[in-house]
């Protein structure tokens, strides 16, 4: 067989070496913890219902003992108040599992892919869950905005340094 000539047209060598193949498998996804307390049930309200939605986003990562293998943990909290009186009307608290088999990405990235990556394809189903909770509560179903999960990451790593630093002072 002849040698491969790897010169592009005008005489350049392609010196570009082949990024690594990037393999993920998401292997199973499961609620860990949920809890949805609807308070405005069990207190009631009085006057105009306006309510204010908070929704707090924290993510965890760990190894699992099966190599290339890593659980992926999105967790949730998202209160409702009703403007003006600060009545709670609900309080849902979802912990959602990914659990992803990950082969090819440097060590070095592993860390921001983790927390990146995995929870962008877990969260249409975290998304349908809070729906679904919501509107089996007697809400409207709440239908989460996209989340930025690259603005979470640099808020943690900001947050990390900032901490590191008070503790070193």
């Amino acid at each position: 067989m002849a040698e491969e000539d790897k010169t592009m047209p005008n005489g350049a060598a392609d010196a570009a070496p082949a990024a690594p193949q990037i393999k993920q498998r998401v292997l199973a996804q499961f609620v860990r913890d949920l809890s949805f307390e609807n308070v405005m049930a069990q207190k009631g309200v009085d006057g105009e219902v306006k309510p204010e939605i908070k929704v707090e986003v924290n993510l965890d990562a760990r190894k699992r003992g099966a190599e290339n293998q890593f659980e992926v943990i999105t967790k949730l909290k998202v209160s409702s108040q009703n403007a003006g009186t600060e009545n709670m009307l609900f309080l849902l608290e979802l912990e959602y599992s990914g659990v992803f088999e990950i082969e090819g990405v440097p060590e070095a990235q592993m860390h921001p892919y983790l927390m990146i990556e995995c929870p962008r394809m877990t969260f249409p189903f975290v998304r349908r869950i809070v729906s679904d909770i919501t509107r089996d509560g007697g809400f409207p179903p709440l239908n989460l905005e996209q989340i930025d999960f690259v603005a979470i990451y640099r808020q943690q790593l900001a947050l990390r340094a900032e901490q590191q630093k008070k503790a070193e002072a």
